[in-house]
């Protein structure tokens, strides 16, 4: 089952979600707010990098056909017919409004006949519940899909029988999401995004994918131009439930051809396969439960497993990036040559444009907390674009406090007042409540020597 895990990845200092200060994003606060109105995004623009066909070949069959787990699927699966939708529980105010924008881009871009309905009797159902009601059956899961069931108390019954089995499926009419209902908006619609992309296709996460939501680093968490090419080759009439991998493949090639015409370029080199042993280290050392030294090991192992095999593409990058995570609270000095490294990997490809401004944000912290000005605008300016394209408010407004920051050090005061008004608007979207915006504020309002305390 591939879910959602709740992982500190890829954010600015203690992760762009704050620390809970004694509450949790309800509706009910978030409504009644003195911050400036909560702002939200249109249309996905989503950047349309060239993506060659024989890679795309590869990625749906390894996509398609095994688990995280390694497992393999012995068949294609997918709903067969038009798809019906309907969303349960108390679902955040927000949701409604990103499902319904999610599924015009899943008919526009994917081709899928997909719609919203009230009825119990549809194919998918969203169930709003509380995180902890999604806690105490997946411990750490922040949401999940599973098939054959219409409920979380109609999986906590049929949790370990065939019935949900991915493995046994032969073909897909009934499954449900849990999205948590106390999360932020941003939260929310995440989980909707990766867990209806798996409810209607792949059920593996690759970390060699640098463009898509189906990869564990969580950098993408909206449905990419790669991620929608790969729903619609999922529902070509060329396809259908029940095939095999060699059956599938044999048609793959034309099927892209036809879908993605400007990728019909040579062959290119096949990516070395990702070792389990990577993916465990990279979970034990930025997930959760694990104790300081053995973070640092799983980040050490990792690194020295990239540099190995001789990876040079997002995955070395990702192993840097991890180990700084570990690091930066015990020698930031060293967090930063591996952040520097990271940015130097990411920065060989244009698929990995969203990925340099996450690590944007923690060379930019460590310029602010020097007092550099100067150097943090320099590493921030490049990636506001980036962050606000892929319409990740967090990230976003993470950014633009840290420019606030940087602004006020190089005294452009009303310029940083303005900038930091702009991103409270985002940050109630990536946050959720007052207080968790206030806690993101004042956690990098304290990085600005002129604000610390002596």
């Amino acid at each position: 089952m591939r879910r959602r895990l709740i992982l500190p990845l890829i954010m600015v200092l203690n992760a762009c979600t704050p620390v809970t200060q004694g509450g949790i994003a309800s509706r009910a606060v978030i409504a009644d707010s003195t911050l400036p109105p909560m702002k939200t995004f249109g249309r996905a623009q989503i950047n349309r990098p060239a993506v060659a066909n024989a890679d795309l070949v590869r990625d749906f069959l390894d996509l398609s056909f095994q688990m995280e787990s390694g497992r393999e699927l012995p068949v294609l699966t997918r709903f067969e017919g038009p798809i019906t939708l309907r969303l349960t529980g108390a679902p955040p105010p927000t949701l409604a409004a990103d499902l319904g924008a999610l599924l015009g881009r899943l008919r526009d871009e994917a081709g899928i006949e997909i719609t919203s309905v009230a009825e119990a009797e549809a194919n998918i159902t969203i169930q709003a519940v509380s995180r902890a009601e999604i806690r105490r059956v997946l411990p750490q899961a922040a949401c999940f899909v599973a098939p054959n069931v219409g409920s979380l108390s109609e999986f906590r019954k049929a949790r370990r029988s065939p019935r949900t089995n991915w493995a046994l499926l032969e073909t897909r009419t009934r499954l449900a999401i849990f999205v948590p209902k106390d999360a932020s908006p941003q939260e929310a619609r995440d989980c909707l995004h990766e867990e209806l992309a798996q409810a209607l296709g792949p059920l593996n996460d690759l970390y060699r994918l640098p463009n898509s939501v189906f990869n564990d680093d969580n950098v993408h968490t909206v449905l990419t131009n790669f991620d929608m090419l790969i729903l619609r080759a999922t529902y070509d009439p060329q396809l259908r439930s029940g095939m095999t991998r060699a059956e599938v493949a044999r048609r793959l090639p034309a099927l892209f051809a036809r879908l993605n015409p400007a990728g019909q370029t040579g062959p290119r080199p096949r990516p070395s396969a990702t070792p389990q042993e990577w993916n465990t280290a990279i979970q034990t050392a930025l997930g959760p439960g694990a104790s300081a030294s053995a973070r640092r090991a799983a980040a050490a192992e990792a690194v020295s497993t990239a540099t190995r095999l001789g990876w040079q593409d997002n995955r070395r990058a990702f192993a840097h990036y991890a180990m700084g995570r570990v690091l930066q609270g015990t020698d930031p000095n060293a967090a930063q040559r591996h952040y520097t490294t990271a940015d130097r990997f990411y920065a060989r490809s244009p698929s990995t444009r969203l990925h340099r401004a996450y690590v944007a944000a923690q060379l930019a912290a460590y310029e602010i907390v020097k007092g550099d000005g100067p150097r943090a605008l320099r590493l921030i300016d490049p990636h506001i674009e980036a962050a606000r394209i892929s319409q990740n408010a967090a990230l976003l407004a993470t950014l633009q406090l840290l420019r606030a920051e940087a602004l006020t050090l190089e005294g452009r005061v009303e310029e940083a007042r303005r900038v930091r008004l702009d991103s409270l608007g985002w940050a109630r979207y990536g946050f959720g409540p007052d207080w968790a915006v206030r806690a993101k504020q004042r956690e990098i309002s304290t990085l600005n020597p002129a604000n610390t305390p002596v």
